[in-house]
Formats: C-alpha cells, sequence, structure tokens
C-alpha cells in the first residue's frame, strides 16, 4: 500500500487499525483456563503413544499466551514482517504488555547487537570484532549480511579454512563478518532454552539460560556458548524449529501452554 504525496503519515490509532487485519487480533488468545487457536487452528491436541496428549506443534504454528496480564507470543519464527513479528506489533501499538518485544527480537538474532546488550545486562559474552578479512585464530564465523543466521556458524583453525569460510559468509567481500577469537582449551556447545529452562544441562549453563530469558523474553531459542575454563561466555541466540526440540523440550514447553508450569 503506497502513501499518496503529501498525504499525512498515519498515526498510533491508525497503524494499530492497520495491522490489526493481519494478524487477526480479534481471535481468541490462551488465557489462564483455556488453549484457543490463534492465527492458525494449531492448538489442536492429538493422542501421543502413550496415551498423553500434546499440543500440535508446526513451522506454522503460533500461540499467544496471556498469563498474568501479560501477552507471551509463542513461535519458532519471529522474523520482520512475519505474522509473529505483526502481531507483538499491534500488541504494542495497542498498549498492551507482550513479551518478547519488537526490538528484543530484531536484535537478538544480530550478533553483536545481542553480545552489546547482553553485555550491558551482566551477561559474560565472548570478546568480538567486525571484520572483512583480518581474523585471530582459531575463531568462531558469523555472517552479517541481511541474509545470515545466527544458526550458521563457522569454527576455523587454519587459514585456508578461513578464507573460503570468509568468501562465503561476505559473498565474495561484499559485507563484513563477525569474530569471536577463541582461547586455548576452550570448547563450542548448545542448547535449548523454554522461557529461560533447560533440560539435563549444567548449573552454569541453566543460570545463563535464565539471565538471557530474564532479558530477551524469547520463549524458546538455542543459545550457542563457550566454555573457557570456568567461564561460561554467550556467543549468540539462534531460533530454534520445533522439530529440533527433544522430546522433553516439547513436553516441557507443551507443559507451558496448557498452564501445567510457568515462569
Amino acid at each position: 500500500m503506497n502513501r499518496k504525496e503529501n498525504e499525512p503519515i498515519p498515526g498510533r490509532d491508525s497503524l494499530s487499525a492497520f495491522y490489526a487485519p493481519l494478524v487477526q487480533s480479534s481471535d481468541p488468545v490462551v488465557t489462564e483456563t483455556e488453549i484457543s487457536p490463534v492465527i492458525h487452528s494449531v492448538c489442536k491436541s492429538g493422542p501421543k503413544p502413550d496415551g498423553k496428549r500434546e499440543q500440535n506443534m508446526h513451522r506454522d504454528s503460533l500461540f499467544i499466551l496471556l498469563r498474568d496480564g501479560i501477552f507471551h507470543i509463542i513461535s519458532e519464527n519471529y522474523s520482520y514482517k512475519t505474522e509473529t513479528y505483526y502481531s507483538i506489533l499491534t500488541h504494542e501499538l495497542e498498549n498492551k504488555p507482550v513479551r518478547p518485544s519488537t526490538s528484543t527480537i530484531l536484535d537478538a538474532y544480530v550478533v553483536p547487537i545481542c553480545l552489546e546488550r547482553a553485555k550491558l545486562e551482566g551477561i559474560p559474552v565472548c570478546p568480538w570484532g567486525i571484520s572483512q578479512g583480518y581474523i585471530p585464530l582459531p575463531a568462531i564465523l558469523y555472517g552479517l549480511n541481511y541474509f545470515a543466521s545466527p544458526s550458521d556458524f563457522f569454527v576455523v583453525n587454519d587459514t585456508d579454512k578461513a578464507k573460503e569460510v570468509i568468501k562465503h559468509i561476505t559473498n565474495r567481500g561484499k559485507y563484513p563478518f563477525c569474530y569471536q577469537k577463541l582461547e586455548e582449551e576452550a570448547t563450542l556447545h548448545s542448547c535449548i532454552a523454554i522461557f529461560g529452562k533447560t533440560i539435563r544441562q549444567s548449573a552454569p549453563v541453566a543460570l545463563l539460560a535464565e539471565k538471557v530469558y530474564d532479558h530477551y523474553s524469547i520463549p524458546f531459542l538455542t543459545i550457542v556458548f563457550v566454555k573457557s575454563g570456568d567461564q561460561y561466555l554467550l556467543s549468540s541466540l539462534a531460533p530454534t524449529k520445533y522439530s529440533q526440540m527433544s522430546d522433553e523440550e516439547r513436553s516441557l514447553l507443551g507443559a507451558y501452554l496448557t498452564h501445567q508450569d510457568f515462569l
């Protein structure tokens, strides 16, 4: 929809009215006592082999969970201009308390911005830099172009491998990249966090997940971190698909959706 010349920029109320139909905000939401379909008919339950019922979580599933007066938007895709993004934006325009925020989801998956925000909140992070060619070795490399995802990262230990990866993630030098120096004996790990909770992780990792959720409030994501001595350093946050979750993790998320467990 193009704005005509000299036509005033729409105000807050009109923006809210414009976006509302896009996300069908009049649909029922998940309340304190029930689960209702939101945007898609995604909240149907089906029997599991053990006789229990589980929420039908697939790639298009979007849930709006209302708890203690706060709307929690739950989806595996928080990308800009998706239904999830517009759902959050509509709640913000209507002055409804919502988590996560649009600013959070725009920043969380851009590695340098993510790490700076986390550092300001007292979360230990990997030292990082932005370059178009130079890197210290060994290092973790992340692309920074428009289509880059923190899910796609590379560990390089030698010059030849580094040149190959840099050529790929910069589109032959068109874009910069982010590097993180890996110290000797440091190891790279990842875990899925659901509302700040993890399954079968050590106490330091569980604490890191809680701190990440306290700041970013993204219902579930993958935390990539480096263990260096006694330190656990945040490397990046990455989107997580329902299909990547273990049975235990899916059960934990299902428990939140059905109010059997929460923050």
